[in-house]
């Protein structure tokens, strides 16, 4: 059996704040821009520019919990990292005309800026689908909300 692999991996800037909607079924998805650019100099040595725009949709599935992820912290303008896998769709519109779209379905997301605050560069903030089990997935423990707590916990078994 031959293998096969589908993955994009980006790091762009968001183009509109993300898109979120609830499906029929209870389900949540957002959708969101992203733009990619490739800056080169042509034969002539001037600079040119292309921009590339990605449609990404982050779904709720499980205990994955990427829109939710995405509805709050993803913002026009923000940096981030993402990779999925490239979809294909198409539909017929209320014309009937046949409608084509390319999609990034969202796996890990990592946001690359920092929080909102001028000269605050906190480190990457990171969210995805769990990959193994025991490895921790979105949710109340992402916050670190215990963790001042943690550090003032006396009783650890550090050997140093």
């Amino acid at each position: 059996m031959s293998r096969s692999l589908n993955k994009a991996t980006l790091i762009g800037n968001v183009g509109s704040d993300p898109e979120v909607r609830s499906t029929a079924n209870g389900g949540r998805v957002a959708t969101f821009s992203l733009a990619t650019s490739n800056v080169w100099n042509d034969a002539s040595g001037t600079r040119q520019e292309k921009t590339e725009w990605h449609r990404c949709v982050a779904w709720n599935q499980g205990k994955q919990t990427l829109a939710d992820v995405v509805e709050r912290y993803v913002k026009k303008g923000e940096k981030v990292f993402v990779e999925g896998e490239i979809q294909y769709r198409q539909w017929q519109d209320k014309d009937g005309q046949t409608r084509y779209t390319t999609e990034i379905k969202v796996r890990e997301l990592i946001l690359l800026g920092g929080r909102g605050g001028a000269g605050d560069d906190e480190a990457p903030r990171r969210s995805s689908a769990p990959r193994a089990a025991g490895k921790p997935a979105g949710g109340a423990s992402d916050d670190f909300a215990d963790f001042p707590g943690a550090l003032q916990d006396e009783d650890d078994d550090l050997p140093f």
